[in-house]
């Protein structure tokens, strides 16, 4: 009983907000305008009774009149004195067959004509023009319109319009009056809920010094059974209202009919949640709001995530976007964590990005090739690193050894970055992800630099271009320099670096995250300009230089036919031609090339040292048969009356 006593009051209360408001700002579904021609003096005459008939619009020299039977549950007859001067008033008609009010608006003064306490189920509505009638004299109605459009300029004595009964609940939820069902309980000023067919509407009373609060939503005319969680459990953070402007009320909306909200290739899981606070836009909140949806299971090849739709933009338009929303994922329920207020969903995924095939093999694979290539990466710059002392020692400059050595430093870094950023975005901040995200693109673009290096030294040494070659300060500055500059710049252009999830397509609710170029408009520029482009003018390179050095090793008799695939495969991992398999995953990629570039690539510092110690074998073997020249760049072969190994790079 004080439940229905309750409602009848929110009711009441939704009512009689709107009726000093003024007409002009309601959402009316009739609007009948023109200007009254009448004498010194006047008065507004009316008779209104229920029903769904016509309803006529009447003025002479001394009387404006509504006449008629359009009314839900009012009947009232009444004469209203008003002020005039002698010549014309404007004046409206105003008709809301949902709150089963008529107004009327004389030179600006409004006067309410019937007023009732409850939402009307049952309307009288669509009224349209049925006949009119022309003056007999000089006093009447002129420029008669509807909403704004002209009916009639000539003077007319009197506007007849018929009305169609309909169902006006059925009406307000078809047609989706999200923002009018929530106004009208925004101005009610009482505590309370109502129920519509489509729509609960609940709202609560936030008093001066606000410390949090939590809110369990029903849907409408729905009860839990038993121990079942309500739909949707919202959190409001002591944030929402600043203790120095005192209390707030807070309205709560949840739209059952998740259809009123979604497009053809939208997909909302359960229903629609509003949150609304009167006179006031929430916005960039320290404390984020709270929206805990519990629904059942979902497939796995399917995923949840949280979305809002922003009124203020297009009211006319649902268009769901995620800005300002995390999504935390657990068993039946999605928990939403947003800095603003506005209508939150839950939006189902059905492919969301693009998912991969085999991520779990994939990323262990990886993290198991790249602790490989780590340790190799280590070994290397210990060789590399004894072999530069001792030519030092010797007195020959083999600056190619401090390029081999530095292609391993930049290989280390980025397996030991690698490794750690699955890892640093579970535990670490989202600063720390950005650093450790572009820290990472640092460590791949310092590898395509000195990958690109090692074949301007392949070619500096095959072809003798000039007898001097660069020093290795020089060559530190592009290999390390330049990919630290271009970092920088980029780190200074917001929403670059941060978590990147790389969705499973066996279960894309629960994606892989790592700190790295975040999946935005200007992360995905950035990848195409610089680890896109990078790696195919790698790849390329390396391709030319390698045809080069195969056709120089088939004009040489005297090599075997395995040692010219050593020096191939050695060059191709030296060039970073590896790479290129990156360029079949660019279309429909297929699992072996997938596995394939995963491996090798992550291989890499792993197959160099193998390279490195196949090469000095192969060196002390051969040098007991014949002298035969080698270099360390992965040319095995320097060309006949070329320079010596102390003159040149090896």
């Amino acid at each position: 009983m004080e439940s229905d006593q309750s409602r009848g009051l929110l009711k009441l209360a939704l009512i009689l907000a709107l009726l000093g408001q003024g007409a002009s700002q309601m959402m009316s579904d009739f609007e009948m305008c023109g200007k009254w021609i009448h004498g010194t003096s006047g008065n507004l005459w009316f008779d209104v009774s229920k029903g769904c008939g016509n309803i006529t619009v009447a003025a002479n020299e001394t009387t404006l009149s509504i006449q008629g039977r359009i009314m839900g549950t009012c009947e009232n007859s009444s004469t209203i004195p008003v002020t005039l001067g002698k010549g014309e008033s404007p004046f409206c008609v105003y008709w809301e067959p949902l709150l089963d009010l008529l107004q009327v608006e004389v030179r600006g003064e409004n006067h309410t004509l019937c007023k009732t306490s409850a939402l009307q189920q049952s309307c009288c509505s669509s009224l349209s023009r049925e006949d009119n009638a022309k003056a007999s004299g000089t006093f009447g109605i002129s420029n008669g319109s509807i909403k704004g459009d002209v009916m009639e300029e000539r003077l007319q004595e009197s506007y007849t319009f018929f009305g169609n009964p309909e169902d006006c609940y059925k009406d307000l939820c078809a047609e989706h009056h999200a923002q009018l069902i929530e106004q009208l309980a925004l101005r009610s000023g009482v505590i309370g809920q109502v129920d519509l067919p489509c729509a609960h509407v609940s709202t609560k009373k936030l008093e001066e010094g606000f410390q949090g609060l939590k809110v369990d939503i029903q849907a409408p005319e729905k009860k839990p059974l038993g121990n079942e969680p309500p739909p949707v459990s919202v959190w409001l953070p002591p944030s929402l209202v600043p203790s120095e402007e005192g209390g707030a009320t807070v309205v709560f909306t949840y739209y059952a009919e998740n259809t009123l909200f979604q497009g053809p290739e939208d997909r909302i899981l359960d229903g629609v949640v509003g949150i609304s606070v009167e006179n006031r836009v929430i916005a960039n909140l320290p404390d984020p709001v709270k929206i805990v949806f519990h629904h059942g299971p979902v497939a796995k090849n399917e995923s949840t995530k949280c979305v809002f739709w922003d009124t203020k933009k297009d009211p006319t338009n649902v268009t769901w976007r995620d800005e300002g929303c995390n999504t935390i994922r657990r068993q039946e329920e999605t928990e939403c964590r947003c800095d603003h207020l506005t209508y939150f969903a839950i939006l189902v995924e059905l492919n969301p990005g693009s998912p991969v095939d085999d991520l779990e093999a994939l990323t262990y694979i990886t993290s198991v090739c790249c602790a490989i290539s780590l340790c190799s990466c280590v070994a290397l710059i210990i060789l590399h690193t004894k072999e530069l002392r001792y030519s030092l020692s010797e007195g020959t400059k083999k600056p190619s050894i401090g390029i081999h050595r530095n292609l391993a430093v930049a290989l280390l870094l980025l397996c030991t970055l690698f490794m750690l950023t699955g890892v640093l975005v579970n535990v670490a901040s989202e600063g720390v992800c950005r650093v450790v995200g572009a820290a990472l693109h640092y460590a791949l673009l310092c590898s395509f630099a000195w990958m690109a290096i090692e074949v301007f030294a392949a070619f500096w040494l095959i072809r003798q271009v000039m007898d001097t070659f660069p020093r290795l300060r020089v060559l530190n500055a592009l290999g390390f320099g330049l990919p630290a500059l271009l970092v920088v710049v980029f780190v200074c252009i917001n929403d670059v670096y941060g978590t990147r999830a790389i969705t499973p397509s066996d279960d894309i609710s629960s994606p892989y995250k790592m700190c790295w170029i975040k999946d935005t408009w200007r992360g995905t520029l950035i990848h195409f300009i610089t680890n896109v482009s990078f790696s195919v003018a790698v790849v390329f390179a390396g391709l030319v230089m390698l045809s080069l050095v195969l056709q120089m090793l088939l004009t040489r008799k005297e090599w075997k036919k395995w040692i010219t695939f050593l020096s191939i495969w050695g060059l191709s991992c030296l060039f970073g031609c590896t790479w290129g398999l990156g360029l079949l995953l660019l279309g429909p990629p297929s699992r072996v090339a997938t596995f394939l570039f995963c491996i090798i690539n992550s291989l890499q510092g792993f197959l160099l040292l193998v390279r490195y110690v196949l090469l000095e074998w192969i060196k002390k073997r051969e040098s007991a048969r014949r002298s035969i020249s080698t270099a360390s760049t992965g040319v095995p072969i320097l060309p006949q009356g070329s320079k010596t190994q102390d003159q040149g790079p090896n």
